[in-house]
């Protein structure tokens, strides 16, 4: 597993991360402890060193799932965490990025994952009450006490990065990006490249689409927020299959898998993009960390993008509640 750096921070972790939220959170299924241990453990063995976990997975178990699992790798890795939540008795209640706030879930998460200091303390939405300066000035206060090592955004726009980059620059940001959402391609990326700050994109496989594991019947369980997804909407999955047929052709033409080559078409694009797939399965761990070795020339790459500009997407990337906590 090669290394990459996120931006011009000086943070270097490998070309692909662990996104643990589907452990136990979203998927309305909580993994096997044992086996999700096992899981994260052997994704060090294989190379990873950067692992992604929030607060409010759970809320706080997945913390303390990732804080169990990497303890005996304490400076081998890089863990990232987010804030930017409001809990009562364990219930999430909206937004909260108020410089206390954010203060008071370092101090937790610090605990909850068995370190001294955040690798990456990200904002995990906009919070359109609190200033994004107070957001940062608060979190530069983290780093200047030694409890926070870096500082990320998530799911932010243009306006609200370069405002945050100004009080405490910004090494990396989070947002959904595959070959079926393309959006940061806009404005997003191009303001990265510019200010020197590092990508991670989060559902890089379509949250499982890309796989080529589902097809046009496929339902979910109503506790997995995919039910909630429009284009993964039974109407839509049969139109959006066409991205399937996309990945699957040029998977058997490389002899690979569809998710391999989505995530090598993600890992193509800049040397500073980091994609961090999730997983609870220790075969589909292998089967991603290999995409790792998977070289997609500039021709392979000029088809792909060729035949996925012909492909109109249907539905939106998430319903209307959870769109609204969307700042671009």
């Amino acid at each position: 597993m090669e290394k990459r750096k996120l931006g011009n921070s000086g943070l270097e972790v490998s070309e692909i991360g662990l996104g643990c939220m589907g452990i136990s959170f979203g998927y309305g299924v909580i993994a096997d402890k044992k086996q999700s241990i096992e899981l994260i453990r052997k994704a060090v063995e294989l190379g990873v060193t950067f692992f992604d976990t929030a607060e409010v997975y759970g809320p706080y178990i997945n913390e303390e799932l990732v804080g169990e699992a990497l303890e005996p790798f304490k400076g081998e890795v890089a863990i990232a965490t987010k804030f930017g939540f409001n809990f009562e008795d364990g219930v999430n209640t909206g937004l909260n990025s108020r410089p206390e706030n954010i203060k008071k879930v370092a101090e937790e998460s610090l605990k909850r994952l068995r370190i001294e200091a955040i690798d990456l303390f990200y904002q995990h939405r906009v919070d359109p009450n609190v200033p994004i300066e107070d957001v940062a000035g608060a979190v530069k206060d983290l780093i200047q006490e030694g409890k926070v090592k870096y500082f990320g955004l998530s799911e932010a726009g243009v306006q609200v990065i370069r405002r945050a980059h100004a009080v405490q620059p910004v090494t990396a940001l989070q947002s959904e990006y595959s070959l079926w959402w393309r959006e940061p391609e806009e404005e997003i990326i191009p303001t990265l490249e510019e200010l020197g700050i590092g990508f991670v994109p989060f559902s890089p496989l379509g949250k499982g689409f890309l796989t080529g594991k589902m097809d046009q019947n496929t339902t979910f369980d109503s506790k997995d927020f995919r039910s909630t997804v429009p284009r993964l909407s039974p109407e839509n999955l049969k139109v959006n299959m066409a991205y399937v047929d996309l990945v699957s052709g040029f998977a058997k033409h490389k002899n690979a898998t569809p998710a391999q080559i989505a995530l090598a078409w993600v890992l193509a694009q800049k040397p500073w993009f980091v994609p961090i797939p999730g997983t609870t399965k220790m075969h589909r761990l292998y089967e991603n960390l290999e995409a790792a070795a998977l070289e997609l020339t500039p021709d392979e790459l000029q088809k792909i993008n060729a035949a996925s500009a012909n492909i109109v997407v249907q539905g939106d990337r998430y319903s209307g509640g959870s769109a609204k906590m969307i700042n671009r």
